[in-house]
């Protein structure tokens, strides 16, 4: 809603500014085709040059999710907490052979059938069962710092590949400005071809010119930066259910008590996000 909004406003202000101040938009608005097939279509070519096909899904992916915000809500950090510590506990009273099933096929499991959202990420799906299949080998003689280097590994990997699309919208921006300037050179070749014709003309096709470098620069500032932004802001926020999972499971491993393992999942969840103490103590003894 809000990136929407932004745009509105965006555009709305800096045309309505133009034309508010006298400015003519018709030339502009002539001359924008034009210099937009020449600025889009540079930046798709070097998009394509600098990537590959997974990558240009993902980009695409980036941009759907400035506009859809964090994937996870409220809610999905507690079924995430409940999820975990079901298992933990599982672990811990019934002893390995019990939670195998669960861990070695979660799309038949019980208690991952619980919580459908979670799994339809594979990423999370997979640090819990693989974690848990290596304390399931290891028969419980694993060390609990080992554990969290390879969990932190894993989500620093995971991390680093998310937040690729952010990246790109980022170097797209940074070339956007030149990118204009490209466009705006050759509206001024365009023009020195016609050198002949009336000042009124030159005027007119100079002007057509400058309108690339002003798109170049406003595309670069104005929307792809700031969506860049938001892209990598939305996936940091979604980050943090990989940080309850790894809390719940090294502190359970460590023997803390249940409090203990609670406060260590809420602590890294954003403020609005973040369940209350009780919301989570008084699930967990509902189920």
């Amino acid at each position: 809603m809000f990136p929407a909004i932004g745009l509105v406003v965006l555009l709305g202000l800096v045309f309505g500014g133009f034309a508010f101040t006298g400015g003519n938009l018709a030339p502009v608005m002539h001359a924008l085709p034009h210099e937009m097939l020449i600025i889009g279509g540079a930046a798709v070519g070097a998009l394509i040059i600098g990537n590959s096909g997974a990558d240009l899904k993902a980009l695409g992916a980036g941009f759907a999710k400035v506009f859809k915000g964090p994937k996870y809500k409220k809610q999905d950090y507690l079924d995430c907490i409940f999820l975990v510590s079901k298992l933990m506990k599982m672990l811990r009273t019934d002893g390995p052979v019990a939670v195998e099933p669960h861990i070695e096929s979660p799309d038949t499991s019980a208690i991952f059938g619980e919580f459908p959202k979670l799994l339809t990420d594979p990423t999370l799906v997979h640090m819990i069962c693989d974690t848990l299949r290596l304390v399931v080998v290891s028969s419980g003689t694993l060390d609990p710092h080992a554990v969290e280097d390879v969990m932190d590994n894993a989500i620093k990997a995971h991390h680093h590949h998310e937040l690729r699309p952010a990246e790109n919208m980022q170097g797209l921006s940074d070339a956007l400005p030149a990118l204009g300037i490209v466009a705006a050179v050759l509206g001024v070749v365009k023009t020195m071809g016609s050198i002949d014709k009336p000042p009124s003309v030159l005027g007119g096709m100079i002007g057509s010119a400058l309108v690339g470098t002003f798109l170049g620069v406003l595309l670069a500032y104005g929307i792809v930066g700031p969506f860049s932004n938001r892209c990598k802001a939305v996936i940091e926020e979604d980050a943090a259910i990989y940080h309850v999972v790894k809390q719940i499971i090294i502190a359970s491993l460590h023997g803390h008590p249940l409090p203990l393992v609670i406060e260590a999942a809420r602590s890294g969840i954003a403020h609005h996000n973040q369940p209350s103490f009780a919301d989570v103590f008084d699930g967990m003894r509902g189920r």
